[in-house]
Formats: C-alpha cells, structure tokens, sequence
C-alpha cells in the first residue's frame, strides 16, 4: 500500500522524467520515440502491484533499466516495427490513477466535534465567496513556500484528501491522501522548495488555486475545493500532456 512517504518533490519528479527521456534520446536518437519509450517504462512501472513496487529499492535504477531494455528491443525489430503508441488493448496508462470518493467524516467521536462537523458540512453546502477562497488560496500557498507545517494544518479541514493525477507518466501516488497532517506532508513534500522551482496562485477552474513552475514549466496545478476557512479537498495535476497547455 502506498504511504505519504511515497510522494516526491516536483523537482524530482521532473528530472526523473527528463533523465529517462535523455537516456531513451541517446539510443534511439528520437524525440518522439524517446518520449514513447519511457510512457511505457512508466506503464510497466504501475503494471506492477504495489507490493512489487515496493520491494524496488532503487525506483530510478529500476526504471532506468526498463529504459534500456525497451530501447534495446526496439532498435532489434527495426524501424518498421517500432510502434508510436502503446499497442491496442493495452491498458491505458490513466486508469493507473483512479478517482477517490470523498471521505466520510469519522463518527466515532462525539460532543463539539460533530457540532463542528456539522458545521463544516454546511459551509460545503454553500459556495465560498471569492475573496474568502482566495485568502485562503494564498494563505495555503504562503505555508508551503515557507514550508510551515502548523500553518499548514491548520488551513486544512479535519477530513481533507488530495488526489494526484499523474496519468501514469510520472512517479507518484495512485491512492489519495486523507487528513490535514496527512496531507499537509504530501503538499510539504510536493513542494518543497528547490532552485529553478516557484509557486504562485493562479486561475485554475475559474477559481483561484496553486500552479508550480519548474524550469518555467508548469510542473503541477492544484485545484483546490474551500470551505472558509479551510481547503476540504485539493487535486494535483501532474500529468505533463494535461500540463502541456498551461506552459
């Protein structure tokens, strides 16, 4: 089962990717096949069961290997045979990462939490007022570039998720994150500050969320769901081709 620990920075994430695809490039001496390529070392990454995955000690090495040998197979059946796009009937890489339903608020305890429960499911039933999501947007973004756990958490919402859409081309979490110390080490972690990295508010759904830059390339773009004061629910886009038009 995948832990928080399981979350990589976006600088990671990012150069992962790119290292693949220069070692895919070096062989094949194409862009597009390089790029082809290592879709499907990632493919056979999630084809594995998480068990599997996590008795890889060392992921990059794993998949840098899975590279070569793609590469290998592929030069051996000659330019005819080389295929541009995963075969037919193949699994398709996002249905690697499937979509959560939201968390059910713990029943167990009693007293002034279900009062503030209730409370909360009632600002749920209500938009929030743009100035108000956007206060909270920025106060988010402030705790994740200062990288402030306490400030963080206490934005959250007691029963917060956040789903990563990697669409299988990236190495991240398939399962979601649940509660607001959960998820406020993922954000942390996705986050983190690096050099070449930044993260501003920005437009995102006609609301106002997070978009993260690396290289001054869109690395991530979180979509976040407010009950002022709080987030209740954050997606992040991770998938470069989703990604691709924002850059």
């Amino acid at each position: 089962m995948d832990s928080v620990d399981d979350v990589m920075s976006i600088a990671e994430m990012v150069e992962e990717r790119r290292h693949l695809t220069a070692v895919a490039y070096r062989m094949l001496g194409s862009r597009a096949g390089a790029g082809n390529v290592v879709d499907e070392v990632y493919r056979r990454w999630y084809g594995l069961s998480a068990r599997e995955r996590a008795r890889i000690v060392q992921p990059l090495s794993w998949l840098v290997t899975s590279t070569g040998r793609i590469c290998l197979a592929r030069l051996a059946a000659g330019p005819s045979n080389r295929p541009d796009a995963p075969a037919p009937g193949r699994p398709d890489a996002h249905s690697a990462v499937s979509a959560q339903p939201e968390p059910e608020w713990n029943s167990e305890r009693g007293g002034p939490g279900d009062r503030a429960r209730h409370s909360l499911r009632a600002r749920r039933a209500r938009p929030t007022a743009p100035p108000e999501h956007d206060a909270v947007s920025g106060a988010l973004r402030d705790a994740c570039v200062a990288q402030t756990p306490e400030a963080l958490v206490a934005l959250l919402a007691p029963d917060v998720s956040v789903s990563f859409d990697g669409g299988g081309k990236v190495r991240t979490r398939v399962r979601s994150v649940h509660g607001s110390r959960q998820v406020a080490r993922s954000l942390l972690t996705l986050l983190a500050p690096r050099p070449r990295t930044t993260l501003n508010t920005g437009s995102v759904n006609g609301r106002t969320g997070l978009v993260a830059h690396y290289d001054r390339e869109v690395a991530a773009v979180l979509t976040l769901d407010v009950a002022a004061p709080y987030v209740v629910q954050v997606w992040v886009t991770l998938n470069p081709d989703k990604l691709r038009s924002w850059t």
